[in-house]
């Protein structure tokens, strides 16, 4: 078998993760197809679960951790009156028992515990790890890990369908969140307990689900070649988008280069983050932090591309 022979590409993709496959799996399927000589994902889907992940190429690698720390969208369906051992269908039945009928204005009130600034548990059956060893280790040999109650944000949860045994949910959440432990939750506010029976990732950090592909689409493109394949690649700024841009002069960006700092005009936030823009040709430098009215190299691109550019 001939040797890869890696290239340099710098952006994001997005991949319709499937199911069945772990985050890392899906990211080194991708990467191969772009012989990407460096990439990482931006926060693990479980293989139980598909959706949006944004996969970082290259420079965009720099970028990941705005990801990560990203709002998250999900639609997801929780099976009521049946408790698993992994709080998914994937895990052994504990207990069933029957599902209280609520009137939607009930539920709407129960739900409504679920909203805003809340404390979950992690499960765990998570990758979250206490001495060295993910969590789920632990379990599947049986033993029981305390951990402590963290705090995360629920910006949205809406009942999109409900039967008499499942309701399917909408949320928006902060980072950090389990959507397995809210399906958990809402099963013992409800007295019968609950489990995961499906995941799927809507939307992170402002990327629209209709931009993502699934490895099908991006095996297909690869056929008809490189060229093809990377009109897929969203700009590396894509990652921080939320950010205000700034534009520098040639003589600015070179300065920040080596490290100067340049002066801000106009009102400036102290901490502020900034995507910095090279002026003559849109070309993306990276980030900028304000500090007392001029502006401090945070993380930039390769300075070698720069030089190129």
């Amino acid at each position: 078998m001939a040797k890869t022979q890696w290239r340099a590409i710098d952006g994001v993709v997005l991949l319709n993760k499937p199911l069945g496959l772990s985050s890392n799996q899906a990211l080194q399927r991708v990467r191969r197809l772009f012989r990407a000589a460096k990439a990482g994902h931006t926060g693990a889907l479980d293989p139980l679960a598909s959706g949006m992940l944004p996969l970082c190429l290259g420079e965009a690698t720099k970028f990941s951790q705005f990801l990560l720390d990203a709002d998250k969208r999900y639609l997801t369906r929780i099976e009521l009156g049946v408790r698993t051992t992994t709080g998914d269908k994937e895990g052994e039945i504990l207990t069933q028992e029957p599902v209280p009928q609520l009137s939607d204005d009930e539920l709407e009130q129960l739900l409504e515990r679920f909203r805003g600034e809340i404390e979950q548990v992690p499960p765990m059956y998570s990758a979250l790890k206490h001495e060295g060893k993910p969590l789920y280790e632990y379990a599947r040999q049986g033993i029981t890990i305390e951990r402590k109650r963290r705090q995360v944000t629920i910006r949205n949860l809406q009942v999109i369908e409900r039967t008499e045994n499942t309701l399917t949910l909408d949320i928006t959440c902060s980072k950090g969140t389990y959507i397995r432990t809210i399906g958990e939750d809402i099963g013992e506010a409800l007295g019968c307990g609950a489990h995961l029976d499906m995941l799927h990732r809507i939307a992170t950090a402002g990327y629209d689900s209709k931009d993502m592909m699934t490895l099908e689409q991006f095996e297909q493109l690869a056929e008809q070649g490189e060229a093809v394949l990377d009109q897929q690649l969203l700009p590396v700024d894509s990652a921080v988008a939320y950010l205000p841009d700034y534009q520098l002069s040639d003589q600015e960006a070179e300065h920040l280069v080596f490290g100067r700092l340049i002066p801000v005009t106009g009102e400036s936030d102290n901490g502020q983050l900034l995507r910095l823009f090279r002026q003559s040709d849109g070309f993306f430098l990276g980030l900028g932090e304000i500090k007392k009215g001029k502006i401090k190299p945070f993380r930039l691109v390769n300075t070698s591309e720069l030089a190129r550019k």
